[in-house]
Order: structure tokens, then C-alpha cells, then sequence
């Protein structure tokens, strides 16, 4: 692989990984302020002991996170010098923000509030955590902003060559931002909610600690309920703008190159030939003009086709491929449609137990499914994003900058190689180092103590084994 294409490789890997571990910090501290305020609320011990317990969850996935954005941030400046210089003046103000306030404040207040359980009142210390929500919420808002401008730059003007902003207030409320910010908190406080209630099934199944997870997963569970629904309507918000705002990512992701009719359905399997740019066959759903409503909110509306774009593309922009690599857009959305449909099904069933205060008596079946269920916002989320980002090609900075121009000049294929190498290894450690902590948190509990370990009862036996 050329250069280009090691430098891609490598954004996506770094990206990915690094966006494993946002949506679990966005999700997991919400959940642990909604645990804290119910103690200080009803002043009962079981919600302290819960908050503590995915607090510490929530601090491991938080150190972790960290290292990986800088590494991230780094090969923006190693691989993507010439992109960097392009968007730098539009950039600089939004990750500015996010670093020196947003980032500041999440550190600050998850300092105070580690030390600070015996030392700040109640009020007080609840109050740190609901900031550190606050802070991570921020965050994610001004890197949005970035990436927003990516798929739709707006507020700024092209001089001597870069990008320069003129109006922040347009930055800030770019129609892109609009739609991409709620789907992805959304989609991180499912996250933060399913990985709640997928360590409680497992304590369910093990009869562990039954009463104080059985709190959490009802919470988890309502939570996960509500956010599933909250991807659901602002993915569609974000499909309408879609069509709008950069209508060959939509045509890909849907597998279109011929303009469709007035009502178009929505297939849910196409066999895509990007050879032939046509589809061998397609399995659409049986109700009429779907695609139509995703589109436009009303079973009515031709989608332009993928072909006839290329042709508009040409004219505006000059000669070139402007078709993204559609099978890797078509599959990545309907991946992130079908673990978003489970999701919603299995919050439902859970929510239903929770209501009708049934939650013991559930099925094993359903309490297995909710430990492998872990997995699908993770899976969501990063196809989501690849869906995102691949439907862009050839685009770093839609109709502004290609990929191929944004790749740094000095940079050869072997540099690009060996850091991807030393990259996926550090990687590998921190991934390793977190799922050995996580586990082990996880097999303490929230008393504190390992599982299986049989407890003594003298006070003095008792000290001795904690020492030890």
C-alpha cells in the first residue's frame, strides 16, 4: 500500500480504538451521578456502595482513554501535516476549548471527587461528579464541532490557501452538529447503559451481590430504553440532513446508482458490483416508499442515484472519482441499524421486568443475551463511524480538501508502517492492562472483597486477610 493508504489505515485503527473507550466515559459517569444522587436523595447506603463501584470502572476506562486520544492526536501532525495546515486556523478554536475548559474541568472535578468523599459534604461531592458529567458531555461537543466541519464547513473563508474562520457562531451551530451531536451522546449513554446491564446479568447468573445489581440493572436498563430511542429518532433526523447536505454518502449508503422513483423502497440486502456500478439483486422491505421516509420524512421523495451525482461532481468540482467505496458504507450502516434494533428490543424486555418488578425471575436466556449484548453498542458505534467517515472519500474537508492532498509530503510508507506497528502494540498493552482491571474490579464487587473467597469472621483474621 502506498502512503495514502497506510496514513487511512492507521487514522482508523487509532480512531477506532480510541472511540471505544469515549462513548463508555460519556455513559458510565452519567451513571454514577444518577447513583450518587439517589444516596444523597434516600441516604441509603447500597447506591454509595454502587456509585464507588462503577466509579472505579469508570476511572480505569477514563486513564485509558486518555493515553489513547494523545496518541491520536498525534499522527494527525506526523501523517496529516498538509490537512492540519489546511483546517488548522478553523480547528484551533473548538480544541482549544475542549482541552484547556472542557478537559480541564472534567480533571478537576474527578480529582475532588476520588478524594473527596470524606472531606466534602454530601452536596458538595455530588455536585463534582454532575460537573465531570458536564465536562464529558462538553468534550464531546467541541470535537464534533471539528469533525462537523469536515463533513460540512461552514463559517469560514479560503485565504492564501487555508481555511480561515470568520464566524464561530456558525461553527457552532453548523445544521451537521445539530444532528451528529444528540446521536452520538445518545449513543454513548446506551453504551455506558448496556455495559451496566450486561455486568449485572452476569452477577445475576453468578447469584452475586443480587440486590445491589439488581438496583443498577433497573436503572441500566430505563436508561438504555430511553437512549436506544434517542439514537433511533436523531439518526433519522440525521438521514434527513443527510440528503441535504452530502447526498453520495446517502446514495452509497443505500447502494443506489440509478435516481430512484418518487417512491423508493429500502433494501435491506443488495448484491453491489461496483465494477459494473449496479446492484446483481436486491431484498427490499415490504413497505412501500421506506427509503423515502427515511429521507424526507414522508413515503414520497426520488433519491438521487450514485451515477448521476459523479456527473454533478465532475461539473463542480473537476475531474475525478467521487464515488466512496460502497459496499464498506452500505454494510456499515445496516450493522449499525441492525445492533441499534436489538438493542431497543432487548431494553424493552427489560424495562418490562423492571416495571412489573420481575427482574429475579427473568429468563437465563435473556440474562445470557444481555452479557454478549455488551458488545453491540461498540459495535454500533464503530460501524456508525466508519459508515461516517467512509462515505466521505475522497474527502478529508467535504468538497474543500481530498484525502489524497490532506496526507503529509515528508512522510514515507515504511514511517507510517512502523508506527501503525508500535501503535496496534501499545494498544494492545492498554487493552490488555483494562480488561485485567476491569475484571478484577468486576470479581471484588462492590463490597470491596474477591468472590469465592470464603470471608473470616474474627476481626483480627479478617485485617490480616485484607493485608494480605
Amino acid at each position: 500500500m502506498d502512503v495514502v493508504e497506510l496514513a487511512r489505515l492507521q487514522y482508523a485503527l487509532t480512531t477506532i480504538y480510541h472511540f471505544f473507550f469515549v462513548p463508555v466515559s460519556i455513559g458510565l459517569v452519567l451513571f454514577v451521578a444518577l447513583m450518587e444522587t439517589m444516596y444523597v436523595v434516600k441516604k441509603d447506603e447500597k447506591y454509595k456502595k454502587m456509585a464507588k463501584f462503577w466509579g472505579k470502572l469508570f476511572l480505569i476506562n477514563f486513564a485509558v482513554g486518555v493515553v489513547t486520544g494523545i496518541l491520536q492526536e498525534f499522527q494527525f501532525g506526523m501523517n496529516w501535516s498538509d490537512y492540519s495546515r489546511f483546517v488548522g486556523d478553523v480547528f484551533g478554536a473548538p480544541l482549544a476549548i475542549e482541552a484547556l475548559f472542557a478537559f480541564f474541568l472534567e480533571s478537576t472535578f474527578i480529582g475532588l471527587w476520588i478524594f473527596g468523599w470524606d472531606r466534602l459534604s454530601k452536596k458538595l461531592h455530588l455536585a463534582c461528579i454532575w460537573l465531570v458529567v458536564v465536562g464529558t458531555t462538553l468534550s464531546a461537543f467541541w470535537i464534533l464541532t471539528a469533525n462537523s466541519f469536515m463533513q460540512e464547513p461552514v463559517g469560514f473563508s479560503v485565504q492564501n490557501g487555508r481555511a480561515e474562520m470568520n464566524d464561530f457562531f456558525a461553527l457552532i451551530s453548523n445544521p451537521q452538529l445539530m444532528s451528529e451531536f444528540p446521536h452520538t451522546v445518545f449513543g454513548a449513554y446506551l453504551t455506558g447503559a448496556f455495559l451496566v446491564a450486561g455486568i449485572c446479568a452476569v452477577k445475576m447468573l453468578g447469584k452475586k451481590d443480587v440486590h445491589l445489581f439488581k438496583v443498577s440493572f433497573n436503572i441500566a436498563i430505563v436508561i438504555g430504553l430511553i437512549s436506544s430511542l434517542g439514537v433511533a429518532f436523531s439518526g433519522h433526523s440525521q438521514a434527513k440532513h443527510l440528503v441535504q447536505s452530502q447526498p453520495m454518502k446517502m446514495a452509497a449508503a443505500e447502494g443506489i446508482w440509478e435516481t430512484t422513483p418518487e417512491k423508493a423502497p429500502w433494501a435491506i440486502i443488495s448484491g453491489i458490483d461496483t465494477n459494473g456500478q449496479s446492484n446483481s439483486f436486491e431484498i427490499n422491505m415490504p413497505i412501500p416508499g421506506l427509503l423515502s421516509y427515511l429521507s424526507y420524512g414522508q413515503f414520497t421523495g426520488s433519491v438521487t442515484g450514485m451515477k448521476e451525482l459523479q456527473a454533478q461532481y465532475e461539473q463542480q468540482y473537476g475531474e475525478g472519482d467521487y464515488i466512496p467505496p460502497v459496499k464498506t458504507t452500505f454494510w456499515s450502516f445496516r450493522i449499525m441499524v441492525a445492533s441499534g434494533g436489538l438493542l431497543i428490543l432487548l431494553s424493552l424486555y427489560g424495562t418490562y421486568l423492571a416495571l412489573r418488578r420481575k427482574v429475579e425471575q427473568a429468563p437465563k436466556w435473556y440474562w445470557h443475551a444481555m452479557k454478549w449484548a455488551i458488545a453491540l453498542p461498540f459495535i454500533a458505534n464503530t460501524s456508525g463511524w466508519i459508515m461516517t467517515e467512509v462515505g466521505r472519500q475522497p474527502w478529508t474537508v467535504f468538497g474543500l480538501m481530498t484525502t489524497a492532498d490532506s496526507v503529509s509530503p515528508n512522510v514515507s510508507a515504511g514511517s507510517v508502517l512502523f508506527s501503525i506497528i508500535t501503535f496496534t502494540a501499545v494498544y494492545t498493552l492498554l487493552g490488555g492492562v483494562m480488561a485485567y482491571l476491569f475484571v478484577k474490579e468486576i470479581k471484588h464487587g462492590p463490597g470491596g472483597e474477591q468472590e469465592g473467597l470464603e470471608q473470616p469472621h474474627d476481626p483480627f483474621e479478617k485485617e490480616v486477610a485484607h493485608v494480605s
